[in-house]
């Protein structure tokens, strides 16, 4: 617990997380043999991933995904290199290059200081109706708390399920406009 409650205070530094990431972007994507990111589409998929995964993972700040042209742009840089590390190397430069963290988050603090008052009025209204009687059973002490956690689960699911809508979204529409501009 003191663990936490320390890097919690201090936090990492941008450097620190992004070489966390670079790591983790390795070890997932790059060295698994079930991704193929030798080819633009497999590469682009592998980057978005990376920052949905950073994005839910991490509580308020998140980082912008580059557009689809800096992508390519970083993807045709890494071909032209034949080593290993030299390639690794053009993917850690360009992601300390174009990360840029967004606006800070506070949905889950809002929902989290919201919910409590919000659910201690749904229980003293669930009370006077007759099928909800057992509400009366439930102690405030337990029924808030779970409330609220339930509802910080459900944003925290809900958003996940958008920022994955939203990278294949991006996905689809990257495709759509490379096929017009090959056949145009």
């Amino acid at each position: 617990m003191g663990l936490i409650v320390s890097l919690a205070g201090k936090g990492l530094s941008t450097t620190q997380v992004i070489n966390k990431a670079t790591e983790k972007f390795n070890e997932y994507f790059v060295d698994n043999t079930n991704r193929d990111i030798n080819n633009l589409e497999g590469f682009h998929l592998a980057i978005l991933d990376m920052f949905v995964t950073v994005n839910k993972a991490l509580p308020g700040k998140h980082w912008v995904v580059p557009q689809f042209d800096e992508i390519k742009k970083c993807f045709e840089e890494r071909n032209k290199e034949t080593e290993e590390e030299r390639k690794r190397k053009v993917v850690i430069d360009f992601m300390k290059e174009k990360i840029q963290l967004n606006k800070a988050d506070n949905t889950l603090l809002f929902i989290g200081l919201a919910t409590p008052p919000a659910a201690m009025a749904a229980k003293k209204a669930g009370e006077a109706v007759p099928q909800l009687q057992l509400m009366k059973r439930v102690p405030d002490v337990v029924f808030v708390p779970a409330a609220t956690l339930l509802a910080l689960v459900s944003v925290k699911i809900t958003r996940g399920l958008l920022f994955q809508r939203a990278a294949s979204e991006d996905l689809l529409f990257a495709e759509t406009n490379q096929e017009a501009s090959d056949s145009g």
